[in-house]
């Protein structure tokens, strides 16, 4: 939707899903929309380039969130979640739920 506001697809996917989940790492959000991982990882690089992201490691992973400094932030956030009420209700969904650990054994 941000297509030709933002100049690509995967740059819009990468701040809608961190504008949703706070945080998350490359293969994460590649796996979510399931679409390459580097494209992911090439638009991640250029959005913490521009100082619109910042990236932090834990371990191996680098984590990345959106730039609390980033001086545009409350516009972005305000455009990136205007945009977000026009995704189908089960992408949003799927967006909001935060599982990051594997059910319980046993649990339906």
């Amino acid at each position: 939707m941000l297509e030709p506001l933002l100049g690509s697809v995967n740059r819009e996917r990468v701040l809608i899903y961190l504008l949703v989940r706070e945080e998350g790492y490359a293969r994460e959000i590649a796996r979510f929309f399931t679409t390459g991982l580097d494209p992911i990882q090439k638009q991640l690089d250029r959005l913490e380039y521009g100082g619109v992201i910042y990236s932090r490691r834990a371990g191996r992973t680098r984590l990345f969130r959106l730039n609390p400094r980033y001086p545009f932030l409350t516009e972005l956030t305000a455009l990136l979640r205007r945009t977000l009420e026009f995704y189908p209700a089960e992408e949003r969904q799927r967006l909001e739920m935060k599982r990051r650990r594997p059910r319980r054994k046993g649990k339906p």
